[in-house]
């Protein structure tokens, strides 16, 4: 930022996650519904092999079609077939002042049909959700005003110029109100925008202060994203524990928090009960589950069931290839 240059990814834990973090999960955050991924701003690597050997692939260049597309192998890669010791990344000129559009919804579906009816049009720079357990966790933190009876909040941003950008928020302002949004509020104030912007981005540290969290990352094919946040209440209600949901919703990529407290040993059975429930039910509609995050550790149980026994086969063959003896992050995702 201080040269000038935008890093479009932009995750939510812009403040305290790395650039090689980034790299071995493939993080995404705000404006990826516009913008992409880590992967789509990774131009080369350095990296260090389990035998030692530190290779270079990739370069500068913004077009490369030599040998294999080993970088985009690397990028949310976890760790497990190398170090990576050095980035280049293609950064952006910044992002053009946003028009901030946001909707307060009667209920979860509702908003979640807000998100189809615009996405089915344009593409935003953002589109956020968040629920109303996350809407009154962030307004018990900053006191910004957000409607605490709302059952959904959607946060949409437009940052194409001129016509282009009044066209965008007009249509955004349209399929809200189509949608039954009780309030629809637009403003163009760089100030405003940045504060319905950090809300967002407390959602998290803000449901995390009424318990320990379960932290979800499932996504799935944007039509299905109404079923999924309607199955996430369902299951939420059957296990008897408090789950929130935010959203990367204009992408299909979802959080549920699923709350509870580590001491009481009934409720974290349960609340891990609903964790491998949300897993088995973004499957079920097509959909992953892990869209930035990774799998890590707490998901390989469920990798799976997602991308069937010939892909596992298949990394774990590059996998074995690379690193023969398995010294690198072992115990996680295979």
């Amino acid at each position: 930022a201080d040269k000038g240059l935008w890093y479009p990814p932009d995750p939510s834990s812009f403040e305290i996650c790395t650039i090689g973090g980034n790299v071995a999960t493939n993080a995404g955050g705000l404006c990826c519904v516009k913008y992409g991924v880590t992967t789509d701003y990774v131009l080369g690597l350095q990296v260090v092999l389990a035998d030692g050997r530190a290779l270079r692939i990739g370069g500068k260049q913004l077009k490369d079609s030599a040998g294999f597309p080993l970088t985009k192998m690397f990028v949310g890669s976890e760790g497990l077939l190398g170090i990576v010791t050095e980035v280049t990344l293609r950064l952006l000129p910044p992002q053009a002042s946003a028009c901030t559009v946001v909707g307060s919804f009667g209920s979860v579906r509702a908003a979640s049909e807000a998100v189809l009816a615009v996405t089915s049009q344009i593409r935003p720079a953002m589109l956020e959700f968040m629920d109303s357990v996350s809407i009154n966790a962030v307004e018990d933190m900053l006191k910004m005003g957000l409607d605490r009876t709302a059952g959904a909040l959607l946060v949409a941003q437009s940052d194409a110029p001129g016509p282009a950008g009044e066209a965008e928020v007009a249509l955004i302002e349209e399929a809200f109100r189509a949608c039954g949004a009780g309030e629809v509020f637009s403003t163009s104030d760089r100030v405003e925008s940045e504060a319905f912007t950090a809300a967002r981005r407390a959602a998290i540290p803000a449901v995390e202060k009424l318990g320990a969290l379960l932290l979800e990352d499932v996504g799935v094919p944007l039509p299905a994203l109404p079923d999924l946040i309607d199955g996430v209440e369902t299951i939420a209600a059957e296990n008897k524990v408090l789950i929130s949901v935010i959203a990367h919703a204009g992408d299909g990529n979802t959080h549920p928090l699923i709350v509870h407290d580590p001491a009481d040993a009934d409720e974290t059975a349960r609340a891990n009960r609903a964790f491998g429930q949300i897993m088995d039910l973004a499957i079920s509609l097509g959909g992953t589950i892990t869209g930035e995050h990774g799998v890590g550790r707490l998901k390989k149980g469920w990798l799976r069931d997602q991308v069937g026994d010939d892909v596992m086969e298949l990394m774990a063959t590059l996998k074995s290839a690379l690193d023969p003896q398995g010294l690198l992050n072992p115990g996680v995702m295979l």
